[in-house]
């Protein structure tokens, strides 16, 4: 019986029915890692933190709006001014937004 299942699967993947599913689950999980984008409002390095005005952070089902996220990096916070346009990564670590990538958009 365990052949004839294996046999039905490679059927269907082989005619399409089972790649078009796995595809979309793939451009999904793209989706979730792909970085937002960004305009860094503030730098508070005492405080390890930037306020970054974003778009919709699709990997936290959160739309666009300014706040505060601490960085995985503190080297981040060098890299970065207010007014700087940038694409990033942010993650929930230990119950709080951090932003774990970090680019200026040149």
């Amino acid at each position: 019986m365990k052949n004839t299942h294996a046999l039905i699967f490679a059927a269907l993947v082989g005619m399409g029915y089972v790649a078009a599913p796995l595809a979309q689950a793939q451009q999904a999980a793209v989706a979730r890692d792909a970085l937002s984008d960004g305009e860094i409002k503030k730098v508070d390095k005492e405080a390890g933190k930037l306020t970054i005005k974003h778009g919709e952070l699709k990997n936290l089902e959160m739309p666009g709006m300014t706040m505060n996220f601490r960085v995985s990096d503190p080297a981040m916070l060098d890299k970065v001014k207010a007014g700087d346009k940038v694409r990033f990564k942010a993650e929930r670590v230990g119950g709080a937004l951090a932003v774990s990538a970090l680019e200026v958009v040149r």
